[in-house]
């Protein structure tokens, strides 16, 4: 399938209060940044060349080693954020130094209702991914099931776990960052948008890169980084992006885990636009927050299907 067929047109307001503009997902202008990589052409058949089987083990190994980089980002980015609930959690040093983002507006009072649903979604934050726990395995095999309804559930410990997106033969070790709710966001994914889910999964829409980004490591990136998007880490979130959050959770208990799903069919478009490769994938990860934050501040969205991108998740 061509990449044109991403195209999708929406209406929505703009954040300056402008009607009727038109959003297009799968256009450059619509993400704001310009096209990262190039396409690649399929020539026809070659004479075998063995330096060639070098090249492609060096690739895997620079593969390897760029996902471990990731990854090792993303446990000091986690280790952070549980400092700045210690810090900005109404002691001395959190007033003196707050934690600061972008895009900050004022507080809000929290209805009843929103603080119940804050605070239980923090409860989910602060649980690691824990392999020796029966729970949280069956959880694992949960996603397997999902994910592959018609196969065999492996071993906790398989190479097949790879062909998911897993970093190795043991997904335990992928979660160090992620935590429990990573694997959670997953398994809603599959339940609720499985169509989606498996488009994503088996990478069956569009031009692909000989190098595609990990799906379930790719899925542990989503949450943290709409953790730090939404302001989740402070005592009551002051970014506009979190206010609305908090607007969107008081009237969806699951609104993180609907808004994880856009951010997943979003990053998968902004990916396919760009014609990226995973040497791109911090670029892409902080293009679709970009775009997210926008859609969440305008002025008629009132819930996560309101977003323009939402119309892009099939169920």
């Amino acid at each position: 399938m061509s990449i044109s067929n991403l195209r999708r047109r929406l209406h929505h307001g703009d954040v300056d209060g402008r009607k009727n503009e038109h959003v297009d997902i799968s256009s450059a202008d619509a993400l704001n940044e310009p096209l990262l990589g190039s396409s690649h052409g399929n020539g026809g058949s070659e004479v075998y060349d063995p330096r060639r089987q070098d090249l492609w083990d060096d690739d895997r190994k620079k593969e390897q080693l760029h996902w471990s980089f990731l990854f090792s980002n993303l446990i000091a980015q986690w280790a952070q954020w549980l400092a700045n609930i210690i810090v900005g959690s109404g002691s001395i040093i959190g007033r003196l130094f707050p934690f600061s983002l972008d895009n900050q507006s004022n507080p809000v009072d929290l209805s009843p209702l929103q603080e119940e649903r804050l605070n239980t979604l923090r409860r989910r934050l602060q649980i690691p991914f824990d392999g020796s726990r029966i729970e949280h395995q069956d959880a694992l095999r949960q996603l397997w099931r999902l994910a592959y309804p018609t196969r065999e559930i492996p071993p906790l410990k398989s190479e097949l776990w790879k062909e998911m997106g897993w970093q190795g033969t043991d997904p335990s070790t992928d979660f160090r960052g992620g935590g429990l709710i990573s694997l959670e966001n997953l398994i809603f994914f599959a339940r609720n948008y499985p169509k989606s889910f498996q488009m994503l999964l088996n990478k069956v829409q569009g031009q692909r890169s000989d190098w595609e980004y990990p799906f379930a490591v790719a899925g542990i990136n989503i949450s943290f980084m709409l953790i730090q998007m939404l302001d989740l880490q402070s005592t009551v979130p002051s970014s506009k992006s979190g206010i609305r959050f908090l607007e969107l959770l008081g009237r969806d208990e699951n609104a993180f885990d609907h808004l994880y799903c856009v951010a997943f069919r979003m990053l998968d478009a902004q990916w396919l636009v760009k014609r990226a490769s995973y040497m791109e994938f911090n670029e892409v990860m902080k293009s679709t927050r970009t775009q997210l934050e926008r859609e969440l501040v305008l002025e008629d969205v009132l819930a996560v299907e309101d977003l323009p991108s939402y119309t892009m998740l099939d169920k």
